[in-house]
């Protein structure tokens, strides 16, 4: 099993800068990639940025050139550096590890466990 807990949040003016770090425990060496997902209200769950085993990125086009996602592998932590915030960034946002777990049989489940999320208010 695979725990997250995020920090990070808080309020923020637009323009501003946050950072969040996502910190992962237990079976650490099953993860494949690491991801930041957000939700504001009245809205569906949108996938923010994305960090895989090779070190490759993905971002949201929303997002791209301000957020940077990047990872502390002996610390095990994912961190997303939010920069030019805008209050549409305004949202919960979670971290969550996507992987494998293998079975006695080698047959393999994927899964993807999520942090407790943590809110992000840009306003002035």
């Amino acid at each position: 099993q695979v725990q997250l807990v995020e920090s990070g949040g808080g309020l923020v003016q637009p323009g501003g800068s946050l950072r969040l770090s996502c910190a992962a425990s237990g079976s650490i060496s099953s993860i494949n990639a690491r991801e930041w997902y957000r939700q504001a209200p009245g809205k569906e769950r949108e996938l923010v940025a994305v960090i895989r085993r090779d070190g490759s990125t993905n971002y949201a086009d929303s997002v791209k050139g301000r957020f940077i996602i990047s990872r502390d592998n002996d610390k095990f932590l994912v961190y997303l550096q939010m920069n030019a915030l805008k209050a549409e960034d305004t949202a919960v946002y979670s971290c969550a590890a996507e992987g494998l777990h293998y079975d006695a049989y080698g047959t393999p489940t994927a899964y993807r466990v999520w942090g407790q999320g943590t809110q992000v208010i840009v306003s002035s």
